[in-house]
């Protein structure tokens, strides 16, 4: 069925990739062998050249293919990177050569689609980015074994103030750590708010049992906490590197009522400089996206999202809309996976659930009472990434209605089913 189909590109390529050898097929031909070493990247670079090919496709296998993949589009390569399920081969015949063979001859006839790899300089901002979250994930693992260590003393200070990591969390945990044992002078050490409502509460949180090895575990724990905070302000220099300057001559933004944070990046001017690489557009507009969300999704997607034609498109590519599986009378949806994209916009739904005016907020209830939270929750992130997705494209304004005006259209659209069923049944509407 292959051989029917028009050639586009005879010169087509594939890279089966592996982590000690690449095999190239080049329209289907023999493969060659190559080592995953830089000098064998390089020479399977100037290869191809050599051999006219203009357009490479390659499967994305793990973190392999990204040396490849630089090294190709530096040289000014057609470079696609493509899903594995496109190029699956027949039972019993997988192997490194059937496999580079079949998918330079699926690509000679166009059939293998690209998938979406951000530019150089927004993949930068993407590894920093990761890195950063990694470590704020192991900050947060620290919390939780000084929260252990806390325990096994019976002191129960995460228990009566709202975050151990806090400033007056952290205060009290370095006494402790220090040698201090006076429940009088560690509350001393609280904020004056915690003071004025829970000064006795805290002082019998700290009564325990001060044992040695549990101290020395609160200590260690203390120490990769301080640490991780040290890698999370330097990935933050990073990341402030790696973003454009400030442009001073452009108007200040209506200073944002939103609150930052605690993980939010030290950057200055950053929702400044977010609406800068944004072609002037505050998105910081938009319901539950922050500065450092915001940041998080310009990592992922770039600032280009005119590489998905519609809403549709982009919120299918995130697996926050189901896919089609149709096969005869049957037509059903099919799940997908939501990447890094369709998690953030999730977390963003999180903040929405408990909003009093906003209108997104009333849509989330109203869905979870019918359908359940999971379900809202995917249903509310989708929404906003098809806002994010016209604002950034199509240049729309986000206003937000309120949740009475909401609620009111919820009203109408019930009395108008209310009254057609009425109808249909023969029912007088003076009689409903």
């Amino acid at each position: 069925m292959l051989q029917s189909l028009p050639m586009l590109d005879l010169l087509a390529a594939f890279v089966d990739i592996g982590s000690e050898h690449m095999h190239v097929s080049v329209g289907g031909n023999r493969p060659e062998v190559f080592g995953t070493v830089t000098s064998q990247l390089h020479a399977l670079r100037d290869w191809l050249l050599a051999q006219g090919v203009h357009s490479v496709a390659m499967e994305a296998t793990g973190v392999y293919w990204l040396p490849l993949y630089g090294v190709l589009e530096s040289a000014g390569l057609d470079v696609r990177m493509v899903n594995g399920r496109q190029t699956r081969n027949l039972p019993g015949r997988k192997t490194y050569m059937a496999d580079s063979q079949r998918g330079a001859t699926l690509h000679m006839h166009g059939l293998l689609h690209a998938g979406f790899v951000p530019p150089a300089d927004i993949r930068r901002l993407q590894d920093y980015l990761r890195l950063r979250a990694d470590h704020v994930a192991a900050a947060a693992a620290c919390v939780q074994l000084m929260q252990k260590a806390f325990e096994r003393m019976n002191i129960k200070l995460h228990d009566v103030i709202s975050s151990l990591a806090g400033v007056s969390g952290m205060a009290v945990t370095r006494a402790i750590v220090a040698g201090e044992r006076s429940p009088e002078a560690l509350v001393a050490l609280c904020d004056v708010q915690i003071r004025r409502k829970k000064e006795q509460a805290v002082i019998e949180a700290l009564r325990g049992t001060w044992a040695d090895e549990h101290i020395f575990a609160l200590g260690q724990a203390l120490q990769s906490w301080d640490h991780y905070q040290k890698l999370i302000a330097d990935c933050d220099e990073r990341i402030a590197a790696v973003l454009p300057p400030h442009d001073d001559t452009q108007p200040p933004l209506p200073r944002s009522t939103r609150q930052t944070g605690v993980n939010a990046p030290e950057i200055a001017r950053l929702r400044e400089i977010l609406a800068q690489m944004c072609g002037g557009r505050d998105l910081t507009k938009l319901p539950a996206l922050s500065s450092y969300g915001l940041l998080q999704l310009i990592g992922e997607v770039g600032t280009d999202l005119s590489v998905w034609p519609t809403e549709k498109h982009f919120t299918a590519w995130t697996g926050l809309a189901p896919g089609s599986s149709d096969s005869g009378k049957r037509k059903k949806h099919a799940k997908r996976g939501r990447n890094r994209t369709g998690q953030l916009f999730c977390m963003m739904a999180q903040s929405l659930v408990r909003s009093r005016d906003i209108a997104l907020g009333g849509f989330y209830r109203r869905l979870a009472a019918r359908r359940g939270g999971l379900v809202a929750t995917k249903a509310l992130a989708r929404k906003l990434a098809a806002w994010f997705w016209r604002v950034m494209v199509k240049g729309d304004d986000y206003v937000e209605k309120g949740l009475a005006r909401y609620e009111e259209q919820v009203r109408k659209t019930r009395e108008h089913a209310l009254r057609r069923l009425a109808k249909e049944l023969g029912v007088r509407a003076a009689e409903i």
